[in-house]
């Protein structure tokens, strides 16, 4: 049998037209709390008083709950009084897992208030054995669901389940 996440995709690509570009699929088994504390490890820190935002540098893991967004720099932007982180930036070598489900691309940015995540540049998306790769990734955490754009393509898998 086939991984029934998987199969929304098929029934995506194969009811929009050719140059449609997108299939809609779930992600991660756990619906994310974005008001969860964001911890951030790195090897160096370099914070701007200026504009109000801190850039993390070298083997960076970003953890909110059972989220986890790993890069090589990610920059942290606060709201304007400086109270609330306001999204995430994070480039090279980006990795997002949402378990089960994991995502690697060149660049991420996570809305904190929204719970969404839009990765960029030759994303790839695993779920299980199947993968789906494309220009873009949307991933709403909230709600589970991701939306893959761009040139999407899919290598299905015969599953167990």
């Amino acid at each position: 049998m086939f991984d029934l996440r998987v199969v929304s995709v098929c029934i995506a690509l194969a009811s929009g037209a050719a140059s449609a570009q997108e299939a809609q699929v779930a992600f991660g088994s756990v619906k994310a709390d974005p008001t969860l504390p964001v911890e951030v490890t790195s090897e160096t820190l370099n914070v701007n008083q200026a504009d109000g935002s801190a850039e993390f540098l070298g083997n960076v893991i970003v953890i909110q709950g059972e989220m986890r967004l790993s890069a090589e720099r990610v920059l942290v932007i606060y709201n304007e009084d400086r109270s609330a982180i306001q999204r995430l930036e994070a480039t090279e070598n980006v990795v997002l897992v949402s378990p089960p489900d994991a995502a690697e691309g060149d660049r991420a940015e996570y809305t904190i208030d929204t719970g969404v995540i839009r990765m960029n540049g030759n994303v790839l998306l695993t779920q299980g054995p199947s993968v789906i790769s494309g220009d873009q990734m949307v991933a709403n955490l909230t709600s589970g669901t991701a939306t893959m754009t761009g040139r999407v393509k899919t290598i299905l898998q015969p599953g167990d389940n």
